[in-house]
Order: C-alpha cells, then structure tokens, then sequence
C-alpha cells in the first residue's frame, strides 16, 4: 500500500493532477484523495482547484459536473463503467413536454443526473441545498427531476409550491425499507436514526436527522448521542468513524446499503487513469455551454 501511495504521489506531481473523491467510494481510495465530499461539496471544488487535471473518483456524472464547470481542463473518471442508475431515470422527452405545458414552471434537476438532462434544466441542485435553492426560486411551479424521494421530501417542506414529480430513485436508498429499520432500532435501542433524503417517506419519517452525506456526518459530530443507526450508502462508515471514533454506526439489517458503480473505483484503477490520462470525460461543447448555466445557477443560489 504504501508503494501504490508513492506512486500516486508521484503521478500526481507529474500530471498536476488533484483527486476529488466521494464519500461511498472504497475507503482507501478515499484515504488517498486530496478532497472528500458529497456532489455539492466536489462541485464546488472542482471549480476552485488551481490543478490542471482532475481525477473525479465517482460516478459518471460527477466527472461530467466537473467537465462542465471546467471545460478547459482534463477530468479523469477511473472506471468509465462507473455510472448513476438514477442519473438516466427522467425522459427528456417528458421534460420538454411539461415545459411546454407548463411554461410557468421552474426544471430543478438534481445533480445525479446526465449532462443532457441538465441542458433542460433552469437550475441544479443537490441534497445539501435542494430545500434552499426551491425556496430561494420566483418559480410557484417547481418540476423536480430525476428523484421522487428527494422531491417528495422537499416539498413537503415548501407548501406554497406545486411540485410536479418524477418517478425515478436511487435504487440503494430506495431499497432501504421502514421495516428494517425499525428491526434495527429494536435491536439497538436509544441509537439515533440518520436518513438520506433519497429515502421513502416512510424510512424519513422514522429518522431523528434527515439530510445529505455532509449533513449526517456534521450531525453526528455535533450530537451528544453515542449511537446512530445510519440509513445511507455504506462508505459513509470511513467518514464516521474517522470523525467520531468514539461513537458506535449501525447499518440496517436486512439491506446491503451497498452502490455496486460507486465500488467499482479502486486505487489501481486511480493510478492507472493518472498513467494513461484516461479515461476522460469528453462532452460536445453545445452540451457544456448549456449544462453549465444551471450548475452555475446552484452554486449562485446557494451562496
């Protein structure tokens, strides 16, 4: 291992190259990584990095958010096949149905989507600042893609507006079900329920928190509880634990809480993207112009 850390330390001088890394990706590719965050917090590195290239260890999208928000530099995703399900879950076809049904309607496209989903889109979001960028939107008509869980979640905190819903999910989140969790609290009483917004209403609404990869990680920092029963994608762990290794995280039993694409990005394959310079993320520079107006959009409204 610390031949490979060499290497890549190596590679990374000579490729001026930083590594961003998501919070579900194996641990030691997250041990290795120069910044590790949720897709709100990369995309807000990504813009700010100084480096000329880029290794986005993620999944397809989050190497095309930061494609799109740095067009002049070289994105690196190791493992090309490392793709969102949910990301393709909203027809654009239908998009531009409702947008022609609706004119008065705000398109909110949650950033786990593909580039061409956010072309439609008049602003991007993410779990960290959905709630916050709906509320701060003129729009009384809010069509909220790909997710219905996340949607569902947020408007249910905004009833002065009309969400129109789509119907796709993230297939981990979504298999996380209420009755396990409850199985889970019963087996280990007084231990706090920490929930992703991409959940079911029903597993939401047995959770003491609700919120993004980052908010579950601040919460559990802060609270003066000792245990948590942790309703999101399992690589969060590393961060737990790193943070609060005084303090016991439970996963829900009966549920893999396991992405299989986020996985698939390993160390080697780090190294080996550094090496050959691929696999890149390349998109038609139409595709960037008009993508990029709506991750702007966020980054504005979030500040």
């Amino acid at each position: 291992m610390e031949e490979k850390q060499a290497r890549l330390q190596r590679l990374k001088r000579e490729k001026d190259a930083v590594i961003l890394a998501h919070y579900y990706v194996p641990e030691d590719v997250q041990e290795a990584a120069d910044y590790v965050g949720d897709s709100f917090y990369l995309s807000q590195v990504a813009q700010r990095v100084e480096a000329k290239t880029i290794v986005l260890c993620g999944v397809r999208f989050m190497g095309e958010s930061a494609k799109i928000l740095n067009p002049q530099k070289t994105v690196l995703l190791p493992d090309a096949a490392a793709d969102c399900p949910m990301a393709h879950m909203a027809d654009p076809a239908r998009v531009r149905q409702v947008k022609a049904q609706y004119p008065d309607a705000a398109v909110v496209c949650y950033v786990n989507s593909t580039a061409e989903l956010k072309m439609l889109a008049d602003v991007c979001v993410t779990s960290s600042n959905a709630l916050a960028v709906c509320r701060a939107l003129p729009n009384r008509r809010i069509f909220f893609i790909p997710d219905q869980h996340l949607a569902h979640f947020i408007a249910a905190k905004l009833p002065e507006k009309e969400f129109l819903f789509n119907d796709g999910c993230c297939v981990v989140h979504d298999a996380i079900r209420a009755g396990d969790v409850q199985e889970t609290m019963r087996r280990h009483p007084g231990a706090k329920v920490l929930v992703h917004p991409e959940c079911r209403a029903e597993v939401t609404a047995l959770a003491d928190y609700v919120g993004s990869t980052a908010g579950i990680l601040t919460f559990a920092q802060q609270d003066d509880a000792n245990a948590y029963i942790v309703c999101t994608e399992r690589g969060i762990f590393y961060e737990l634990r790193r943070r609060c290794p005084e303090k016991t995280f439970f996963l829900v039993e009966g549920c893999s809480q396991t992405c299989t694409d986020m996985k698939k990005v390993t160390l080697d394959k780090v190294i080996a993207a550094l090496e050959a310079n691929a696999p890149q993320v390349t998109l038609p520079e139409a595709v960037l112009q008009a993508a990029k107006m709506p991750l702007e959009q966020m980054l504005a409204l979030s500040r």
